[in-house]
Order: structure tokens, then sequence, then C-alpha cells
């Protein structure tokens, strides 16, 4: 258990996937350039490859946690975590907003 005070360090923002690219001589990671309402866009490596195409994710909003400590991942920098959702019998799906938001926008 965590307090409130506790999760509400967590900070998760919209952000929109602009690439999105299979990490080479991986089977799991794609990494990510995300628009997340900075001034440029983060670079965000995710296990996710198992579960769709990188091409499916371009375009699409998906929430992030945004203050993460960078990790290095096979040589490249992580700066962030998208949220998804997963089951013990290896059900997966996205979270996706179900309007129209923009990037950067914070979930309270």
């Amino acid at each position: 258990m965590i307090s409130i005070d506790e999760f509400k360090k967590i900070e998760v923002k919209i952000g929109k996937v602009l690439s999105a690219e299979k990490v080479p001589e991986t089977d799991k990671l794609i990494k990510l350039s995300v628009d997340v309402g900075e001034a440029s866009p983060r670079q965000i490596l995710s296990g996710i490859a198992e579960y769709t195409e990188p091409e499916a994710l371009v375009g699409r909003k998906f929430p992030f946690v945004t203050n993460l400590e960078p990790r290095t991942i096979r040589g490249l920098e992580s700066n962030g975590m998208i949220l998804v959702v997963s089951s013990e019998a290896g059900d997966f799906s996205f979270l996706e907003p179900t309007s129209d938001i923009a990037p950067g926008s914070g979930i309270r």
C-alpha cells in the first residue's frame, strides 16, 4: 500500500506517438518518439512488440508516466513509460482517451 501523497508524485500525461520502430536484435522492445506537450519529443522504450506492430501506434494517443528517472535499455535511453493493461491470462489492451485530448494533458 502507498499513501495518497506517494501516489500524487506520479505524473501521467497524454502523449501522441510520432514514430515507432522495433529495437534491432530484440523480440519485445519498441522505440517510441512521443509528444507529451514539451519543447521536444521524448524517446520511450516499451516491451510491447509482441502485442502490436510499431506502425499501428503512430498518431495514437496514450497515457505515459513522465516523471520516471531515465533508464538505459540496450544502449538506448528511455524517458517514460506507456501505460497498458494486461492480465495473467495474456490479455492485452492499450488505454486511449475517448475524445481528442491534447498531448501533455495531465491525468487527474
